[in-house]
């Protein structure tokens, strides 16, 4: 059993948790995932660790409320138990030897994308983060970006907070202006890393993106997370989820997405029927 130690809505779909897990947090990398349980009948889902304390023991992740399982996730406090935390899985992003990176992150990704601007600002690094959302209200982790970047730029769609326009019309101005970086990492909808894909590869830039798509076992097992990167098969829960951005099928990878939109549906009208009768 996993304890919830802290909760903490970081807007009105996008939750944080800290959980006690000393012996994950003592191997955690940035890039690598878990995958939990919330009890005996419950579905597993990988999330990624958004950071680790390993004095603590504490592994702390962020997620969505958008299927029947978050919503349920999202419903334990602190104080009550997971049942199954098992990690950390995947292999973890590489930043030795990186001397200037720019961060791109969308939405609930920018939970992936800080712990590996973490990791390269306390190895010297200097770099520069860009981060988007649709609108003010869903903006997250913007003050802790900004203590481990050299430059933080906010984007929303609408124009709402800060700057109007998307991620790739900031990274195109700093690439447009001479910044010259080592390599860029981009975390978030699969929409928006096909897009600063092809924007970087326009540039000559190595583009590393993390793909997360639909997992179960998380050992390369069942095929699930499968995607076809340089023309051949690769499995995100051991292969990556790191790839190269600019040999990514991202057509593919987004249409396999959608499958189960439908499924993913009524688990979360189920979900929120039970809870209301729990209420009742």
């Amino acid at each position: 059993m996993y304890k919830i130690i802290r909760k903490v809505k970081l807007n009105q779909t996008i939750t944080l948790m800290d959980i006690d897990a000393p012996f994950i947090a003592r191997k955690a990398e940035p890039g690598q995932f878990i995958i939990l349980r919330i009890d005996k009948d419950g579905e597993r889902i990988p999330l990624t660790i958004a950071d680790f304390d390993r004095k603590k023991g504490i592994v702390t992740i962020i997620f969505q409320v958008v299927g029947g399982t978050t919503l349920e996730l999202n419903q334990k406090n602190e104080g009550e138990y997971l049942l199954d935390f098992v990690g950390p899985l995947g292999t973890k992003t590489k930043t030795e030897g990186l001397k200037k990176v720019a961060i791109v992150g969308g939405g609930v990704g920018c939970a992936i994308a800080y712990p590996v601007a973490k990791k390269l600002h306390e190895q010297g690094a200097v770099v520069h983060t860009i981060i988007g959302f649709r609108t003010k209200d869903l903006v997250i982790l913007e003050a802790e970006f900004n203590a481990v970047s050299d430059k933080l730029i906010t984007m929303t769609d609408d124009g709402s907070y800060n700057e109007k326009g998307l991620v790739t019309d900031a990274l195109r101005r700093l690439l447009d202006s001479g910044e010259d970086y080592d390599e860029i990492i981009t975390i978030g909808p699969l929409i928006m890393m096909k897009f600063v894909s092809e924007l970087t590869k326009q540039y000559g830039v190595k583009t590393t993106v993390s793909m997360n798509p639909i997992m179960i076992d998380g050992t390369g097992m069942c095929g699930g997370c499968r995607l076809t990167v340089g023309d051949k098969t690769k499995f995100a829960c051991v292969d990556g989820p790191d790839f190269d951005g600019h040999e990514v099928d991202f057509d593919e990878a987004i249409k396999r997405s959608k499958i189960y939109n439908t499924i993913e549906k009524k688990a979360h009208e189920k979900a929120c029927n039970l809870l209301k009768k729990e209420v009742i």
